[in-house]
């Protein structure tokens, strides 16, 4: 008899046991379908009712057009000293241009820091590069800038199949050799578009936008403060 006892005594626990987790889980089940659709709700009423663009916040809840977009980037690029950047697909233009003597040419620009390479691909004539009417090798007499300055070349597989000539202003001769590297890449893709999407794998096409920051008042350099003396 004692037996039989605790034996019902402990199915009826495990019925009750299982009685309050059903309870459990339906009360958060329930809960969490309120929330679903508390949030459905406030959604709904958020895009009812759009707040007007008035005030100091206009111009962040007002939709912006594409051109105050590029006059925002402008200024930005001008306050953080990158005047004349544009965007790579502005600043590529596909009319082929010719010069005095009418031959055509294929034209881009490139930049790296402060210096600027403008760069022009004539299909016809001797297959030369030269920089600032100088020879190529004579202007980067490194031999590892001459190869970073004709890697967009050299991955495309047209090495001496142009006549190449650079104007190159400001900066560095590591600079210039990087902005030629970036203009010759632009370049190429106004030759031919299929080359943009190689490129731009390779990154050659991206416009490297580190620079020196500029020295603050009260510091000695950028970040650099002068030394601390106790006495």
């Amino acid at each position: 008899m004692v037996k039989e006892k605790k034996a019902a005594e402990a199915e009826e626990k495990k019925v009750a046991t299982k009685a309050v987790k059903e309870k459990k889980v339906a009360v958060k089940k329930e809960a969490s379908e309120q929330k679903e659709t508390k949030k459905k709700v406030t959604k709904k009423k958020a895009e009812a009712a759009v707040p007007e663009a008035t005030g100091t916040l206009a111009a962040e809840v007002a939709p912006m057009s594409e051109e105050t977009k590029r006059e925002k980037t402008k200024a930005l690029n001008e306050m953080f000293g990158l005047v004349g950047y544009e965007d790579d697909d502005d600043a590529l233009s596909i009319e082929i241009k010719y010069d005095e003597n009418s031959t055509a040419y294929y034209n881009a620009t490139g930049r790296r820091k402060t210096s600027v390479a403008r760069i022009r691909l004539y299909t016809k004539g001797d297959k030369t590069i030269t920089v600032n009417s100088k020879a190529f090798e004579d202007y980067f007499t490194d031999k590892n800038l001459q190869k970073l300055a004709i890697s967009s070349l050299d991955k495309v597989n047209l090495l001496n199949k142009f006549k190449v000539t650079i104007i190159v202003n400001g900066g560095g001769i590591h600079s210039q050799a990087e902005a030629v590297r970036h203009g010759i890449s632009r370049a190429l893709t106004v030759l031919n578009p299929e080359f943009r999407r190689r490129l731009r794998k390779l990154g050659l096409l991206t416009r490297d936008q580190r620079m020196k920051e500029r020295k603050k008042f009260g510091l000695k350099r950028a970040r650099r403060a002068p030394q601390w003396s106790k006495r």
